[in-house]
């Protein structure tokens, strides 16, 4: 038996080309993940610094989780964010970690800020805001609290 051809012929299908790029992330609603975040924080002469690495210890994969940093004082002015992050309220900013595979890592960003008023120390508070649809039986490595005097030391979570 011959094959059709001309305008009405159906064509086998084609599997699609293989590439070598890295897949994205993609997390079913409910499945389960293990958020960790670790950086440092620095307070001098008025700024806060704060180094965030965000990842994921699995077994799911997590398309995009959101962090929110709460300061302890308000944040002066309208500082830049690096991409990603947006300001929340005077005293809070939220960033995304950007797709992360089971035992991978998400994308690192770093905060220089400057607070209001002139305090000794500044607490910052660190914790998923969104998980991106994953359950964290594991909250104990996504959330911190940092306490950091001004002495421009960098104090690890």
């Amino acid at each position: 038996m011959g094959r059709a051809v001309g305008p009405d012929a159906v064509a086998p299908p084609v599997a699609p080309p293989v590439t070598t790029a890295v897949a994205t992330a993609v997390a079913v609603p409910g499945v389960e993940a293990d958020l960790a975040y670790h950086g440092h924080v620095s307070f001098w002469n008025g700024r806060v610094g704060v180094w965030v690495e965000p990842s994921n210890h699995g077994p799911g994969a997590v398309p995009d989780a959101t962090v929110r940093l709460r300061f302890s004082v308000p944040l002066a002015g309208v500082e830049e964010l690096p991409p990603g992050c947006l300001r929340g309220s005077p005293e809070t900013v939220f960033c995304s970690t950007g797709p992360m595979r089971a035992a991978g890592a998400g994308r690192p960003f770093a905060l220089d800020l400057r607070v209001a008023g002139s305090p000794a120390e500044v607490v910052v508070n660190i914790s998923t805001s969104w998980s991106g649809g994953a359950r964290d039986r594991n909250p104990n490595n996504n959330t911190h609290r940092v306490l950091a005097p001004a002495t421009g030391d960098k104090y690890a979570y």
